[in-house]
């Protein structure tokens, strides 16, 4: 409270400022006295250009409850300061005048410390004057109704009058003073400041802004303004596209503001329909909100092919935008019926909705995608989708089209699942994996109601209705699901067991299971003969019935690999394991590479899209083999080392099935990777042998080299496969050192060269492991004499240092000193400075009338450590081209 007083203000200013400077990171104390002159402005500027600090880490930009906390205290001290100053202290033009102009230097700052925090303190305290000024508007409106109330009073109390007209300039005085304070920080800090390098200040102009207009629209929501969150929704950060939508999504909610926002919709909707696609799923979705508030407030807004494009994200693989998506489809299908009777009025506006859906379903041409619908509509329409007297009654329509009554049928079953097993399905993410024990609830009360209406209509249904067979046994046996048996026994489960496991049960399924094996080693037998027929086609259907027919034996092997007979279960011979991966390489990987023009030459593109797909289906449906098991993860080494060469045509399916043999076996999944870069490093040197051409081998390392770079980039969480990096390393330099002896002939392993592809994974390698592996190198090389100068051991001297930099230089950055003379211009890019490095003295006096400036600043920054790293690593390349 103290700075709120006039007893000492100088001090308490002096105080406040001390306090912006140290919320900042700074460690900086400001002493003496501040006054208010012509060349405080001057130094500031010099301050600020004296702090040459690189703080990484200043109380707004911690991780955790610490930087949250500081936020929402910094915050709220701001509105606290203007809330207690609003009457009379920040019209003394001393303390408003002094903070703005503080802010506003400190946010034009260099230092990101000074600019994000000062930024953010300039916008929260104008929000803050915006509340001044509207108590202070809410008072001139009192004061003129009371105004017109005493015009008719008697002449006495026209004195009274007069000096409430006074009282009622002075209240308008202060408003405009209050909009000049808040036009200087428009003009000097968010003006500047809301296309800033740092994307957490554009975030933080953007949310602000819309919290402007939304107060005070009589100032700030006009087209002025609002095209500076149209040009940001452009912005490449998606943070800050999602602070706009934000900010729009509470301008479109007040129906008193649309008219004012009629130039920025006509002006940017394309915009925001095209950030429906949005890379972010957040701004997506939120984006898909905003459209559908827009839709709700004014039909007008958008075009039927608007309507149109946004009503196909009801298909999205992204549950919340398509469920956000069927919200606009059933407001579009929505349909009042003026009718007498509420019973008739419900039926028929279920009819309607029910026509406008099949229409849509048929008109969008997806019609293997009716669960995506159904699931996309469950939320907002669940009052026509659980309504299965309506949909069974239009099946017995005989008005009905028979494409209709299909598609209505299709739509009864996906709902009918819907509600018996939830939400989640194949191929659609951000759907909640666990339901409530209210949601578990309702769903229990729905099972009941559609089994007991599905009893008494599915006979009639059945000799009515002609439905497909492939979904006849779901309409039959979904209805069950979770309400018969909603939580069995495990006296019942038991007692399965003891059934699965007794005589006959295990006799009758073993003869199955012979049968089953015999016919399958029949058909592969004859597929594998056919792998080699001279018709391209028959080859290719021969290898695309095997793969799939094993892929599904796959699933019954998972299911009777417990039972007494799982030995008899048909496993692959080696001879059609490397058939079915001689016909994947012949087939898929032709060609030189997957840009070559030749083939755009020579064959027409829609006859190359179609060979392009054909190659795809065979490479997903070999993939499928090992993904399910049937194949061994070491037949995918031949698939990965095609990572690079054919990236933009299979590119998606290897890294996929990378991510599954991940999954099933991590550790295996890594040596496949050994076994993949081990295979391509022996081809190369056999044909570095063999061929006079160095420069094609050269190219040939890079992209063996690239190759390694792309799967060490796969490896993101460092803790979670810190033991297959380790895998890769241990096995990497094994496979150089290991049973080399070292004669006059040959001083250097001959594949020495693979150490410089195994460094592109030492950046994945944990400090202490770093270390370890580093020990270990050095305990092979110990019977060898290595000679760093020579071009032979070149490749072993950059893998060392790779293993040595990061170690080195963290090691350097704890243990150094704190003289900094000669190292001021050669920073090392990985030192980085904290606030408590240095210390800041800034002394203001003021003597008659002038101000003495003294400027004293004290740097004990990180040392220098360019000289030890070359000291202990050598001088070595940061990365190499190529083998010496």
């Amino acid at each position: 409270k103290s700075w709120t007083c006039r007893k000492d203000r100088d001090s308490s200013l002096l105080d406040l400022i001390s306090f912006f400077i140290q919320c900042s990171g700074c460690k900086g104390v400001v002493t003496a006295e501040v006054c208010q002159s012509r060349e405080d402005r001057d130094v500031l500027s010099k301050m600020v250009e004296e702090l040459d600090e690189d703080t990484a880490e200043y109380p707004l930009v911690q991780a955790g409850p610490y930087g949250r906390w500081f936020h929402s205290e910094f915050c709220d001290f701001l509105s606290i300061l203007v809330a207690q100053c609003q009457h009379n202290i920040i019209f003394d033009s001393y303390l408003m005048n002094t903070i703005i102009v503080l802010l506003s230097e400190l946010s034009n700052s260099f230092i990101r410390a000074f600019r994000h925090t000062c930024t953010l303190a300039a916008v929260k305290l104008l929000s803050s004057l915006i509340g001044v000024s509207l108590g202070l508007s809410v008072a001139i409106e009192n004061r003129q109704k009371l105004s017109k109330v005493q015009k008719t009073k008697t002449v006495r109390q026209k004195s009274v009058q007069q000096l409430e007209r006074l009282v009622d300039v002075r209240l308008q005085e202060k408003r405009a003073e209050v909009e000049s304070m808040m036009n200087v920080i428009i003009k000097a800090v968010f003006l500047k400041r809301y296309r800033d390098v740092l994307p957490e200040i554009r975030s933080i102009c953007m949310e602000e802004l819309g919290l402007w207009m939304k107060l005070y629209s009589s100032l700030f929501l006009n087209d002025s303004y609002l095209k500076y969150i149209g040009w940001m929704m452009s912005d490449k950060v998606p943070d800050v596209r999602l602070k706009c939508v934000f900010g729009l999504q509470v301008l479109y909610k007040d129906p008193l503001l649309l008219p004012k926002m009629d130039l920025f919709t006509s002006r940017f909707k394309e915009r925001l329909i095209s950030m429906t696609l949005d890379k972010d799923n957040d701004v997506a979705l939120q984006t898909m909100k905003l459209l559908v508030l827009i839709s709700k407030m004014s039909e007008d807004l958008l075009a039927p092919e608007d309507y149109k494009q946004l009503l196909q994200f009801v298909y999205s693989s992204q549950r919340p935008l398509a469920a956000s998506a069927g919200e606009l489809a059933v407001a579009q299908g929505s349909d009042a019926q003026q009718d007498t009777n509420e019973e008739e009025r419900h039926r028929l506006q279920s009819f309607a909705k029910l026509k406008a859906l099949l229409h849509f379903f048929q008109e969008s041409e997806l019609h293997q995608h009716v669960v995506f619908l159904v699931d996309s509509l469950w939320d907002c329409g669940a009052s026509l989708l659980k309504d299965w007297p309506t949909l069974t009654s239009a099946l017995l329509l005989d008005s009905s089209s028979n494409t209709s009554k299909e598609i209505n049928h299709e739509i009864l079953v996906a709902s009918v699942r819907q509600a018996a097993e939830g939400p989640v399905l194949a191929g659609r993410t951000g759907a909640k994996r666990v339901m409530s024990a209210k949601e578990k609830k309702m769903q229990n009360e729905d099972c009941l109601k559609l089994t007991s209406h599905l009893h008494l209509v599915l006979p009639t249904l059945l000799s009515k209705v002609f439905i497909p067979v492939d979904t006849l046994h779901l309409q039959i046996t979904v209805p069950c699901v979770g309400f018969v048996f909603p939580s069995p026994k495990r006296s019942h489960i038991n007692t399965c067991n003891i059934h699965l496991t007794s005589r006959p049960c295990v006799s009758l399924y073993q003869e199955d299971a012979v049968d089953q094996r015999l016919q399958l080693r029949f058909f592969c037998e004859k597929s594998h003969h056919c792998l080699s027929h001279r018709e391209l086609g028959v080859r290719q259907q021969a290898f695309v019935g095997v793969c799939d027919v094993l892929t599904a034996h796959s699933y019954q092997r998972q299911l009777w690999d417990s039972l007494p007979f799982c030995p008899l279960i048909y496993s692959l011979s080696p001879k059609l394991q490397r058939a079915l991966l001689t016909f994947t390489c012949e087939h898929v990987f032709v060609g030189p590479n997957n840009n070559s023009q030749s083939r755009v030459d020579q064959i027409a593109e829609e006859q190359r899209l179609e060979d392009l797909h054909r190659r795809r289906n065979l490479l997903a449906a070999y993939c499928k083999l090992i993904v399910h098991g049937v194949l061994e993860m070491s037949m995918a080494a031949e698939v990965f080392t095609q990572y690079v060469k054919y990236y933009n045509d299979f590119g998606d399916i290897i890294k996929e099935t990378l991510y599954r043999t991940r999954q099933m076996d991590k550790m295996e999944s890594a040596r496949t990777l050994v076994l993949c870069l081990q295979q391509l490093f022996v081809q190369l040197k056999h044909k570095q042998e063999r061929s006079s051409r160095p420069q094609e081998a050269v190219q040939t390392f890079t992209s063996i080299k690239e190759l390694a770079r792309r799967y060490a980039l796969t490896f993101s969480d460092l803790v979670k496969f810190r033991e297959c990096v380790v895998l890769i390393h241990r096995s990497g330099i094994e496979f150089v050192f290991q049973d080399f002896s070292q004669t006059a002939d040959m001083t250097a392993p001959p594949y020495v060269s693979y150490l410089t592809i195994l460094s592109e994974f030492s950046s994945k390698l944990l400090k202490p492991d770093k270390k370890t592996m580093f020990s270990y190198l050095q305990r092979l090389t110990a019977n060898h004499i290595t000679d760093m100068r020579e071009e032979c051991w070149q490749p072993l001297a950059y893998y060392r240092s790779s293993l040595l930099a990061a170690a080195e230089e963290e090691d350097a950055a704890s243990n150094g000193s704190s003289d900094r003379k000669g190292c001021s211009t050669n920073r090392v890019p990985f030192t980085r400075q904290k606030p408590e490095d240095w210390i800041l003295s800034v002394t203001f006096s003021v003597f008659t009338g002038q101000t003495n400036k003294m400027l004293k600043l004290l740097v004990f920054p990180a040392p220098c450590l360019q000289s030890r790293l070359e000291s202990k690593v050598g001088k070595v390349p940061r990365r190499s081209t190529s083998p010496r």
